[in-house]
Formats: structure tokens, C-alpha cells, sequence
């Protein structure tokens, strides 16, 4: 029941409270981390600055795995033997579900496409240009209204992988050493994973070790979306068919899955200008962006229902309660 109420938990937080302010959330102190190693590693020596970027994955992987878990020990443990172990069990759950909550995201992409929608219905190029800029990486402006809304489509379905499926089901797996494993390592692949010279070698571990976690999961998104697509009455064959067909067409190889998915769902042509087109269609309008992040939403609550809460419940739990008896005995041993 305390794992259930976990995840439930997390998901009404995501969904009422959304994240927390930039500048106290702890993955953007995480993304300060890097940047200062960014800036003091030497990159002299090709194989020693891949040895460098796998030994600063494991460093500050393990920085906010000690941290969270010595967070629910004092909760758990502590905060029992002073107050009752009725009360160290409920903290223990809030803030369960709180850490989890911080490695995934359900409706956040909601909150930044609607202004975005606004911007378009209002005829206001520029002003959509510099929303869509701060969720993109390819540069937006002077954008028409078709490609800016397929800029939002588009990662709103490349992200239902690495924002859902994979911290839901890593944390299932493995309670919160799995989603802060799997968090740690898709931020190091945004921040490093360049093909270049600066980062084709110090990003090599978090590049390769992104690809390998996401390898699964990428691949399980589709299911999710064809089965939300049939619940909301869209297209579920063109889902599956499209990914099967085209998700070849990214640079990334997990990515093309679930935009090939959301594209075929929703009968639309995703069109990144000299990287790649993908489904059959139109561009989409600025309906589609609704119908994408609702249908995105929606598949996140089944993955979350079928996939997490189970595994969280019979396995999940019981290895973070694992880990943190490890954390406890250290504690003890210390003090």
C-alpha cells in the first residue's frame, strides 16, 4: 500500500504542483555540477577524457543517489524512533514520492505548448518563435506557424520516452537509486552527448549508457501510444505502423520511435528542416499540439498504472529499501 501510494502520489504532484522552481531544483543543481567539471576537465588525451566523463557520471550519480536515500533514511528511520513509526512512515512516502516526481515529468509539456498555441492562434510568429526556442535545441526563428507547431508535437512525443517510460520504468525496478540512475544519465547526454570535438569524447559514457537505458523503453513507448490512440479514437494501426516504418529516420537511435508513434496517431508530418521528415500528412496544426500532448498524457497514466505501479509494488520498493538499510548501516558505522 506505502508503494501505491507513492506513485500515486508523485503523479497528483506532477499534475497539481508541476516542478519545482528552476532555481531550487535539484536537477538543475545537478546541471551546475556538470558545468563546473565541464569547465575544469582536460581533454588533452582522447581515451583518458572518455575515462574522465564515465568517472563524472559515477560521481555525481552518486552525489544525489547518497543524498535522496540519506534524505528517506532520517525520514523513515529517524524521524520513526522519534515520532512514531506511524509518522517516519508517512514522511517516508511524501518524500518518496516528492524524489520520484523530480525524475519524471507527465504534464509539464502541457503547460509550456499552451502558451505557445496562443501565440499561433494570435497570429504572433515571433512571440511562439521564443517559446518554442526555450523546449527545442534547433534554432526557431522566422519559423512558419506549421513547422513551430510540428517543433512541439515533436518533442512532446520524443520526451514521452525519456520523461515517463524510462524513469517509470527504472524506478519500478529499482525504487529511487533507478530513477536518479537513469535522470543522472539522460542530463549528461543532453549536456554532452555532442558528436564534436569538444564532447565526443568526455560524453561518450553518458551517450552510450543513455542509448543502452533507453534501448527498452523507446521501443515500449509505442505500445503505450497506440493504446492511448485507441482509447482517445485516433489512429492506434498508423502508430505502430509508422514506428515500425520510420523510426529509423532520427540520428538518435531511440528517439524515431516514439515521434514516429505520435505522428502516426494523430495522421501528421513531424519536418525537421535537413534532419528528417516523419509520418504521412500534413504539418501539424495548432490543434495538433493539443491532441499530441493530451494523447502523450494519456499514455503516460497507462505506462504508469501497468507498468510502474506493478513493478514498484513486488520489486522496486524492496530495492530501495534495500539501499537504504545500506545507507542506515553507514550512518551507524559513522556515528
Amino acid at each position: 500500500m506505502s508503494a501505491l501510494l507513492i506513485v500515486a502520489l508523485a503523479l497528483i504532484i506532477d499534475a497539481v504542483v508541476g516542478e519545482p522552481p528552476n532555481k531550487i531544483h535539484p536537477l538543475r543543481w545537478m546541471g551546475n555540477i556538470l558545468g563546473w567539471l565541464d569547465r575544469h576537465i582536460s581533454r588533452k588525451n582522447p581515451r583518458t577524457t572518455k575515462i574522465k566523463g564515465f568517472l563524472s557520471y559515477l560521481l555525481v550519480a552518486s552525489v544525489f543517489i547518497f543524498i535522496s536515500l540519506l534524505i528517506l533514511v532520517l525520514a523513515r528511520v529517524y524521524i520513526g524512533e522519534h515520532w512514531g513509526i506511524e509518522i517516519g512512515e508517512i514522511v517516508w512516502i511524501i518524500l518518496s514520492a516528492f524524489l520520484f516526481k523530480l525524475t519524471f515529468a507527465v504534464f509539464s509539456f502541457r503547460k509550456h505548448c499552451r502558451p505557445i498555441q496562443n501565440d499561433l492562434r494570435n497570429g504572433d510568429l515571433d512571440a511562439a518563435a521564443k517559446k518554442t526556442q526555450m523546449i527545442v535545441s534547433r534554432k526557431t526563428e522566422g519559423m512558419d506557424q506549421e513547422h513551430l507547431a510540428s517543433c512541439c508535437v515533436e518533442t512532446t512525443a520524443e520526451n514521452f520516452a525519456d520523461s515517463v517510460c524510462s524513469p517509470g520504468l527504472y524506478f519500478g525496478l529499482l525504487g529511487i537509486f533507478g530513477a536518479f540512475m537513469f535522470r543522472t544519465t539522460n542530463l549528461m547526454d543532453a549536456m554532452w552527448g555532442y558528436r564534436n570535438e569538444k564532447y565526443g569524447n568526455l560524453g561518450f559514457f553518458p551517450a552510450k549508457f543513455d542509448d543502452v537505458l533507453g534501448f527498452i523503453t523507446s521501443r515500449m513507448s509505442i505500445l503505450f501510444i497506440a493504446l492511448a490512440a485507441a482509447l482517445m479514437r485516433l489512429d492506434a494501426r498508423s502508430a505502430l505502423r509508422t514506428a515500425k516504418n520510420e523510426h529509423k529516420k532520427t540520428p538518435s537511435p531511440n528517439s524515431g520511435w516514439p515521434m514516429a508513434a505520435v505522428a502516426g496517431a494523430l495522421g501528421v508530418t513531424m519536418e525537421k528542416k535537413n534532419v528528417h521528415v516523419i509520418g504521412s500528412g500534413p504539418l501539424p496544426s495548432i490543434e495538433d499540439i493539443r491532441r499530441a500532448y493530451k494523447l502523450v498524457e494519456t499514455a503516460s497514466v497507462l505506462l504508469i498504472i501497468i507498468i510502474t505501479i506493478p513493478l514498484y509494488v513486488f520489486i522496486g520498493v524492496h530495492v530501495q529499501l534495500f539501499f537504504e538499510d545500506l545507507m542506515y548501516k553507514l550512518l551507524e558505522m559513522i556515528f
